[in-house]
């Protein structure tokens, strides 16, 4: 498969006079027409009251603090569930909820989401009122069960509904059809912010929050939302903007959970320049790592704790499950490469139109990261599975554009119900569980409904950048402008810029990245790294002249700060 360079093309004219021309360009490369669009102070926040379902969880919330009832929040077992979890531990204690604890069902015994199971654990907890975050809008069953057992159910959850609902007491979440919220890309935690903000609001209304002191600040737990935003890789439109932004402020002043810091600290990441980047790359992983490996439950009680010494312990352990994770994602994408080019031969060296495949080794935790690397790797939609116990595999799917994965696996359920037991999810990444003794059924269906799809998956691969960057905006100054226009990640892409060099050197530094030292047509020279490149291409010293598409960054190394270009593809000029 080839490589196109594209550069985008702006729409409208200047934004603004008072922008860097570079930063204007960027903003109107990326579909903005108004300064308004890109504004990411929280006055700017959409409010919450056009969240359907939200007064009602309000009044059973209220209910329920003002009768000490016991309140128990159904997580979830990554980053999303995690932060969600902890901020509604973190805010409900703050309003005066006494009676609280949490559950987050271990992806090994219980699965995902709101089981019946569950729900005869948080019973045994003497559950009077269950708040699912991340999840529960396609737990029909447990929802059901909770209500047998008398139990009041709040569902909080973005995932796209089913065609039915579960019969809980309130259900908000952006994405039900008679939902009037004008941003359908909240993250769960999100939606989890916006039921605390307005139960905080209607307490401070109705003179229910302490009269000694002053009503707490939902900003205070921007930070988490934040993290969580990120880490579950919604699309950042303006609104989910704002959000990260103003975590990302409270993170780089120092004013983060003690928790947030740790995970930092251990990775060695000053908060002064961190990006949006930093939460998807360093802190979300770690956080992850306890629900893929062991107990989400670690990262909760991280995010929870208000002593940094206790925190720096629990970032610890987050971080040897990460590197635990790393080396056992090696091994399954070895695996899964093989199985793929398997799969490749048996049609004749043709890619075919989806890649499914199981192995008895392959881990339930990681199995999406697997198929998020297969997809990037063959540019088609992929499932892994893992066995999961009983006869059932479990599979975590991953989609390229223009396939909507979720749409697709409703397709195959509707035309041949009996081949999947339950599924969910969003545009590109989805979760199922099916039969063992149905795969090969299920792949050649999968495969039918990809194929009538359409979609030219063998075109050539698209780099999408901004244009070469002007030669004096190559210095750190600029790249903290530029951080500083952020943030920027799934849906607002990072900028990155396009340009030709002469390669004055190049060295592997790690497993197999390319260390270089660059020179600019004005004889700068310049630091620049490619990660993860073919050993088969690179290093060459038969080449002079490179291409690319990069990103210019800040690097610390020993308290020095100094200007890098990341490289996100690279060629040798002919």
């Amino acid at each position: 498969m080839n490589t196109q360079i594209i550069r985008r093309q702006p729409v409208g004219g200047m934004l603004s006079s008072s922008l860097h021309p570079v930063i204007d360009k960027i903003y109107r490369n990326r579909g903005v027409t108004q300064l308004e669009d890109v504004n990411t102070q929280a006055k700017c926040l959409l409010h919450f009251k056009s969240l359907s379902g939200i007064q009602k969880a309000v009044e059973l919330l209220i209910d329920a603090i003002a009768k000490q009832r016991r309140i128990v929040i159904v997580g979830d077992f990554d980053a999303d569930g995690a932060t969600s979890t902890a901020l509604c531990m973190l805010a409900l204690k703050s309003f005066g909820a006494k009676s609280l604890s949490y559950l987050v069902p271990n992806r090994f015994d219980f699965g995902y989401g709101l089981s019946p199971q569950i729900v005869d654990v948080a019973h045994q907890d003497a559950a009077d009122l269950i708040i699912t975050v991340d999840s529960g809008i396609a737990c029909l069953e447990g929802v059901a069960h909770a209500k047998a057992l008398g139990l009041d159910v709040i569902v909080t959850d973005h995932h796209l509904p089913p065609a039915t609902l579960p019969d809980a007491d309130a259900i908000v979440n952006p994405n039900l059809a008679d939902c009037a919220f004008p941003s359908k890309n909240l993250a769960g935690v999100g939606v989890a912010f916006y039921l605390l903000s307005a139960l905080r609001s209607a307490m401070a209304d109705r003179g229910l929050l302490s009269k000694t002191q002053p009503p707490p600040s939902m900003a205070q737990w921007l930070d988490i939302v934040a993290v969580g935003t990120v880490a579950d890789v919604v699309k950042l439109d303006s609104n989910n903007r704002i959000l990260v932004h103003q975590g990302l402020q409270r993170i780089r002043a120092g004013k983060c959970r003690p928790g947030i810091k740790a995970i930092l600290d251990i990775a060695n990441r000053q908060p002064d320049n961190l990006t949006a980047s930093d939460l998807g790359f360093v802190v979300g992983p770690r956080l992850n790592a306890a629900g893929r490996l062991d107990d989400m439950s670690t990262g909760i009680e991280c995010l929870l704790a208000d002593d940094i010494y206790l925190a720096r312990q629990m970032a610890a352990d987050l971080d040897s499950l990460n590197q635990q994770r790393k080396q056992i994602e090696k091994t399954m994408k070895q695996e899964a490469e093989q199985l793929a080019e398997a799969l490749i031969a048996e049609q004749s060296g043709e890619v075919p139109s989806a890649l499914v495949f199981h192995h008895s080794a392959f881990h339930q935790g990681i199995i999406g990261i697997v198929a998020g690397r297969m997809k990037d790797r063959f540019n088609r939609p992929v499932i892994a599975f893992a066995d999961a116990g009983d006869g059932k595999i479990k599979g975590s799917a991953r989609s390229v554009e223009g396939i909507h994965i979720r749409d697709a696996l409703e397709d195959l359920n509707r035309e041949s119900p009996e081949l999947i037991d339950k599924f969910g999810g969003h545009a590109m990444a989805a979760g199922l569980t099916i039969n063992l003794s149905n795969l090969e059924r299920f792949n050649q269906r999968f495969m039918q409904v990809i194929a009538r799809l359409g979609v030219d998956l063998d075109s050539d691969k698209r780099v999408y950048t901004d244009g070469p960057l002007p030669l004096d905006c190559l210095t750190l100054d600029f790249v903290r402008l530029l951080y500083a226009s952020g943030p920027y990640g799934q849906g607002f892409p990072a900028p990155a810029f396009d340009d030709q060099f002469t390669l004055i050197s190049q060295r592997i530094v790690g497993e197999n990245h390319l260390k270089m030292t660059l020179e600019h047509t004005n004889g700068q020279h310049l630091e620049a790294i490619a990660f993860n490149i073919d050993l088969d291409v690179w290093p060459n010293n038969q080449v002079s002249q490179i291409k690319g598409v990069y990103k210019p960054e800040i690097n610390v190394f020993r308290g020095k700060q100094s200007l890098q270009l990341v490289f996100d593809y690279m060629e040798a000029c002919v």
